[in-house]
């Protein structure tokens, strides 16, 4: 059985790239929800849905539970070093996964005083490091949302 490059919402507002898959994905795609992935797999994957809630929810103070109720209807995971052609928003995680992405071609300019994040909106991508909590902290997530808020990001 092949597994699916994507997991989520077929027309994501914003899909994330990473390299490797979550445990038991055939078993989370029926009905992908952030806790069954979390139950699946380790506290790394609580993380990654938690950043991904906290930059996705369209209110930011109710990313918990826009994490536990809607995370998956707005957005994806992607596994697949190609970008989806059904996203709204493309934010590949970490360098090492952008070298992946060889035939990418983008004009991302880092945000200021944060070097480490960069964004093309022509192309609606975001750049960041791997997404945990040592390297993408909540005053860099509110900095990535005050971005994506003035690309009109969260009134779609």
């Amino acid at each position: 059985m092949r597994l699916p490059d994507c997991l989520g919402a077929p027309y994501p507002r914003l899909a994330l790239y990473l390299p490797h898959r979550p445990n038991d994905l055939a078993q989370l795609l029926d009905a992908p929800s952030a806790s069954a992935l979390i139950a699946a797999n380790s506290n790394h994957w609580r993380k990654i849905v938690t950043l991904l809630a906290k930059i996705a929810s369209p209110v930011a103070d109710d990313w918990r539970n826009f994490r536990d109720q809607a995370l998956f209807q707005q957005t994806a995971l992607c596994f697949a070093p190609q970008l989806s052609d059904t996203a709204a928003w493309h934010w590949i995680g970490g360098k090492d996964n952008l070298q992946r992405f060889a035939n990418l071609h983008h004009n991302a300019q880092p945000l200021p005083n944060s070097p480490e994040v960069l964004i093309d909106p022509e192309k609606q991508l975001l750049l960041t490091p791997y997404p945990d909590y040592r390297q993408l902290s909540n005053a860099l997530v509110a900095q990535i949302r005050t971005v994506l808020d003035d690309e009109g990001f969260y009134r779609t």
